[in-house]
């Protein structure tokens, strides 16, 4: 796929790699000028393997973004990324995020053997991510953990604190207690996020007014502009690749 010359491709991670992965995908810059894109928060917690004809090959972790921001895509870069859920970071990427909100480090060079020579095949990039996350799934996922972002996907941020809280049988305040400590954000917080991404289609098809459980139209509108820095209406006009 292409995107105002953008090419951008995103493959499904293999169903055993479900509760901790959400996507492969990469994007390349054939261009001899920058893009300048906005990005949108969407509660994912990426892995970025970049290198362009200005930057050697290197690795980054971002942590949840709260906030839109102005970025730039840099002339013939090419990105290969893994998405991860927030519960990855623990089991897998062994990091604690919380200092990494709206941010990012970068990761050592040869992080899970990667190399530039990675970077020419995206299929046999995402093969050799699959595998290399395979080796570090745990024998044992904390059911409760599991269940609550089960509930969290499910229902696209939809449910409650409090109903979250109820259906795993782990108090609010211990729940946020682990957000906060881990993530940098509170759970609360974190749905809208992802209930703001649920979003994004209804939006892009022209669907001004929420489908999501909004509390009426001027709530809708309010979280939009919070998080995308536009109303729904600007956003529709997807300025600066916002989608």
């Amino acid at each position: 796929m292409k995107i105002n010359d953008i090419e951008y491709k995103s493959i499904e991670p293999d169903k055993s790699l479900s509760d901790f992965v959400e996507s492969f995908w990469m994007f390349h810059n054939p261009n001899c000028t920058d893009k300048q894109v906005v990005i949108l928060p969407d509660g994912r917690i990426d892995v970025f393997f970049s290198q362009s004809a200005t930057e050697p090959f290197h690795i980054t972790l971002l942590g949840i973004g709260t906030n839109y921001e102005q970025s730039i895509i840099k002339a013939q870069t090419t990105t290969f990324a893994i998405s991860f859920k927030p519960v990855a970071t623990e089991d897998l990427l062994k990091q604690n995020i919380s200092d990494l909100l709206n941010k990012g480090k970068n990761l050592p060079d040869n992080f899970w053997g990667f190399s530039p020579l990675d970077l020419l095949d995206f299929e046999l990039f995402c093969k050799k991510a699959t595998q290399q996350i395979k080796s570090l799934l745990p024998n044992d996922i904390d059911s409760r953990k599991q269940k609550l972002f089960e509930l969290i996907y499910n229902s696209n941020g939809s449910m409650t604190v409090a109903e979250l809280s109820e259906k795993v049988f782990w108090s609010s305040r211990q729940i946020n207690r682990y957000f906060n400590q881990h993530f940098g954000l509170t759970l609360k917080a974190y749905c809208n996020i992802l209930r703001f991404r649920s979003s994004f289609q209804h939006i892009k098809d022209g669907n001004l007014f929420p489908e999501q459980n909004f509390a009426d139209q001027a709530h809708f509108i309010k979280e939009v502009k919070k998080l995308a820095g536009v109303n729904p209406k600007q956003l529709n006009k997807n300025a600066n690749d916002r989608f």
